[in-house]
Parts: structure tokens; C-alpha cells; sequence
């Protein structure tokens, strides 16, 4: 089974719920499998790290070191939690998915399913199959 989602890296999402709630951003990293999205500066987690040598860094002189220290670094948000943000009206919005013909191929695409306005959203990663049954 295939598993895709609606939304995609750098796709701009409203947090719908937690500590974050009403806040926007971007989406650094979609990850499809677990069903969760990773968002710029939102849910963000303390990790607390040691200093380590980085390798490989120069082949001469001393090793590098990573700082270690308290990180704060965002943390995974289920997709459920955020709606995508349309471009044009520029609220959060329920994604579609729409064929549209571009060159005589069909291609799906997103769109806002918003009354107001049914703008496309950027083009979906594939392209249907060419192949005819």
C-alpha cells in the first residue's frame, strides 16, 4: 500500500492543536509512513547532547568538535494537527485532489476546497500512468 498524504515540504500549515495551536510554518520534512510532519520552528524539544568529534573534517590538524549542550530542535506533529494554509485566501484550508490535463497528459493536482476560492496548490509529485488499458 502506497502512502501519500496531502501535505508537502514547504507547504505552509496552521498547527489545528497542542502547545502550538494557531501558529503557522513551513514544513521542513514530510514523513508519510509515520503520518507526520516536521515544522519549522513549531513543537519544538530540548536535547540535551555531548560534544563530539566530527570526522573527517579537515585531513589536517585536529579533529573538529560538535558543541554539545541543551538543543532545541522541532519535533514531528501528527498530519491530523495541521491544515495547509492557501496561498490565496490565505487561510487554513481542506486539501482536494483534481486530474487536469497539462500537454495532453493527466496530472493531479491539489486544490483549496475553499467556497470563496478553488485556487491549485503546488503539482503533485506524480504523473498519472501513460500507459492505456
Amino acid at each position: 500500500m502506497a502512502h501519500t498524504m496531502r501535505i508537502r515540504k514547504g507547504d505552509l500549515v496552521h498547527v489545528l492543536s497542542g502547545k502550538d495551536r494557531g501558529k503557522q510554518g513551513r514544513v521542513i520534512d514530510a514523513r508519510p509512513k509515520d503520518r507526520k510532519v516536521i515544522v519549522e520552528n513549531l513543537n519544538l524539544v530540548k536535547r540535551h547532547t555531548k560534544p563530539r568529534p566530527i570526522q573527517n573534517t579537515s585531513r589536517m590538524g585536529a579533529a573538529g568538535m560538535t558543541p554539545g549542550g541543551v538543543i532545541e530542535k522541532p519535533s514531528p506533529v501528527h498530519v491530523g494537527n495541521v491544515m495547509v494554509v492557501c496561498p490565496v485566501c490565505n487561510r487554513p484550508t481542506r486539501v482536494g485532489i483534481r486530474d487536469k490535463d497539462s500537454h495532453g497528459q493527466p496530472v493531479k493536482v491539489r486544490h483549496c476546497k475553499s467556497r470563496t476560492s478553488s485556487a491549485f496548490l503546488r503539482r503533485w509529485r506524480f504523473r498519472a500512468s501513460r500507459r492505456s488499458h
